[in-house]
């Protein structure tokens, strides 16, 4: 089977992840992608630095607290491990009062009624973790880099990646 077809079929096929690639294990190199997922260089890096990163004494690695960035979005990171590292999708919003209604309202960051004068908002800009994630394994030889819908249960996203990931060390991969 060849890279591309693992992300296709075993990957977007199984309806639990909407995108996904396959890069080596140093992160520079692309073996495959899906139409559209373009993950960057850098953001391969703070990958591979998350990876390579043992944790403080309390086994905390440091993506825990800052978030990756995969294909142009920023994600809190749940798990981080030697193998796996999960995220969900961070939106930022502001908390608003309408001067036509008396209930608070969250509307996004980029939102045009947080910039009227005639809305209230309370000071500050919050972070909410959506329901679309990351799944990410690290096998001998690669990295598989996947994104879930909003729809797909995380359990179910983070099973089929896994279990890509077990078959590829299986084969020596």
């Amino acid at each position: 089977m060849s890279w591309q077809q693992y992300v296709d079929q075993s990957l977007v096929g199984s309806g639990n992840v909407d995108k996904a690639a396959i890069f080596n294990s140093e992160g520079n190199s692309v073996w495959a992608t899906s139409p559209g997922f373009q993950v960057s260089p850098k953001e391969m890096e703070e990958i591979v630095a998350a990876y390579n990163d043992k944790g403080d004494d309390t086994g905390v690695k440091q993506v825990q607290s800052t978030g990756l960035h995969v294909a142009g979005e920023r994600f809190v990171v749940l798990k981080a491990d030697e193998r796996s590292l999960y995220g969900k999708k961070v939106r930022f919003f502001y908390r608003v009062f309408s001067r036509f209604s008396s209930a608070l309202e969250i509307l996004p960051f980029n939102h045009p009624v947080t910039r009227n004068f005639r809305s209230f908002y309370l000071p500050g800009v919050h972070t909410l973790q959506g329901k679309e994630g990351i799944v990410i394994v690290k096998t001998t030889q690669a990295i598989l880099v996947t994104h879930y819908p909003e729809h797909v249960q995380p359990g179910s996203a983070a099973n089929t990646v896994e279990q890509l990931g077990d078959y590829l060390i299986s084969v020596g991969y």
